[in-house]
């Protein structure tokens, strides 16, 4: 625990371990996006190649954003969902070359000191503190996105048995599996997304006693309380750390079961239509929507890199191949991310605004292939929870007592309140799309834009180079980052 409070103590802020087998303090890959997590860098020897150094970076943006690629298409439109996807995605490559690039001409990528470090030599303390801020942010944000996924994948789980063990297959399937939950008669208890009340699937034979006991929205936040919560309060998170390999095998399963449900739906679109609201077979697919912002929120928490793009590159072997390496990960990052979004809105058969935020939401909870993304999505977060409350608790802890555990009561009483917090948002504001959209047009703000165009022109007017041109440029790029996050707000309510 010494070792931990001395490292805690270099203030070093990552959302990523290193990828290293050899690191102590590896964490999961995959299941949100990076910008979720504040990360204690250690200093390795460069030995990982550049294959190593691409898929690292290609693993470690792939997150949970991956299930709400066609909703966010959805919200855009399908010829402006594409194009934002694009230009986001050279938007964050930018920004994430200018922070490799700053670190190069320091001659700090190999020093084992981070991006906020960086900021505060160059623009100060306050620089840094921001750093710290959105990194805290980032990780409430992904400690409540978890609640509510765990919470779904457990219900919907638990939804799966029990059909299964009280009716034959074919009185819960009905050849259909498909859903549209939002265009569903509501359930008389209140349960927005129990998707066996869709017509499109005969009504499960619910107990009324079950329907009461296991709500998606009002009871099944507070049972993943009993499930959880003992996990939290582990001193040392060692444990959880060994399940990396489950976050590259949930986003191939992710991407084969796009597929294998397209192949069986075909492809359903119709440019030239007319958008009928409410009708359950009406397929129009709109080229724009003015929800878009919807999309570029989500999109900056998807390409998130910056605040670990450091500590994968400087244990490449050839240096001099990061750009490059960095270049092909964000290409092959988008494609993915765009297949996802792209696959499953243009198979959809049914009308498109039925699509959630969460794809899975709208596949039959009797589904034999969602039933296992669900399960073994839930317990991939279940071990990467925990190790989400830790840093958030360590760096919290140590920054105001100067030990990540002071003592029982204080960590108790801290877990206690981080909980509480998901628990709301799981029974009250159930909707990743709006929170990973908050979380990633804020923390794409700060960290992914602003941080890094400030330091390249100041750096630039340190040295008597900075002209009027690269302050305009930067200048709209800030601008565009803060108009991301400022739309956040005027499409409440919208989406």
């Amino acid at each position: 625990m010494g070792s931990t409070s001395a490292v805690l103590h270099r203030y070093r802020y990552y959302s990523r371990l290193a990828p290293h087998t050899d690191s102590a303090f590896q964490m999961p890959d995959h299941v949100v996006p990076p910008d979720f997590y504040i990360v204690v860098p250690i200093i390795t020897e460069g030995k990982q190649s550049s294959l190593i150094t691409i898929f690292s970076l290609w693993n470690t943006m792939m997150g949970t954003s991956i299930l709400s690629m066609p909703w966010a298409i959805r919200q855009a439109g399908f010829a402006t969902g594409i194009s934002l996807l694009l230009l986001m995605a050279i938007l964050m490559f930018y920004t994430s070359y200018r922070i490799l690039k700053a670190m190069q001409s320091m001659g700090k990528l190999d020093s084992g000191i981070d991006f906020s470090d960086v900021c505060h030599m160059i623009l100060g303390r306050w620089a840094q503190v921001l750093a710290v801020v959105s990194s805290l942010l980032t990780l409430l944000g992904g400690a409540i996105v978890y609640w509510i996924l765990l919470s779904n994948f457990f219900f919907n789980v638990v939804n799966f048995i029990y059909h299964h063990s009280s009716s034959p297959h074919s009185s819960v399937s009905n050849g259909t599996d498909y859903v549209c939950p939002s265009m569903s008669p509501p359930s008389h208890h209140g349960n927005h997304s129990n998707h066996s009340g869709s017509f499109l699937a005969s009504p499960h034979p619910h107990d009324e006693v079950y329907d009461r006991v296991w709500d998606e929205q009002y009871t099944v936040p507070f049972f993943l309380i009993a499930v959880v919560g003992p996990l939290i309060n582990f001193k040392s998170p060692t444990f959880f750390t060994k399940f990396n390999a489950l976050g590259t095998l949930s986003v191939t399963y992710l991407v084969s079961f796009v597929a294998v449900k397209a192949s069986k739906w075909g492809f359903h679109l119709n440019f030239q239509g007319v958008d009928i609201p409410n009708d359950l077979h009406n397929i129009y697919i709109p080229d724009f929507r003015g929800t878009f912002a919807a999309l570029t929120g989500i999109a900056a928490l998807a390409y998130f890199v910056q605040n670990c793009v450091i500590s994968i590159c400087r244990n490449q072997r050839h240096p001099e191949n990061n750009i490059r390496d960095l270049t092909i990960a964000y290409i092959l990052v988008a494609v993915t991310y765009i297949y996802m979004g792209v696959m499953f809105y243009s198979a959809f058969p049914l009308n498109k605004d039925c699509i959630e935020d969460n794809l899975l939401n709208n596949i039959a909870d009797t589904d034999i292939m969602a039933f296992v993304a669900r399960i073994g999505l839930f317990f991939q977060m279940i071990c990467v929870f925990p190790l989400l409350l830790y840093i958030f608790r360590a760096q919290l802890l140590f920054s105001l007592f100067g030990d990540v555990w002071p003592s029982v009561k204080h960590v108790l009483g801290l877990n206690v309140l981080l909980v509480a917090v998901c628990v709301v948002f799981a029974v009250f504001l159930p909707h990743i799309g709006s929170i990973i959209g908050f979380v990633g047009a804020f923390c794409g703000f700060s960290y992914a834009i602003l941080l890094p165009c400030l330091v390249h022109m100041r750096t630039l007017f340190n040295n008597g180079e900075l002209s009027i041109l690269t302050v305009v440029f930067h200048s709209t790029l800030i601008l565009l980052g803060l108009a991301n996050f400022i739309g956040q707000f005027l499409i409440l309510g919208k989406t």
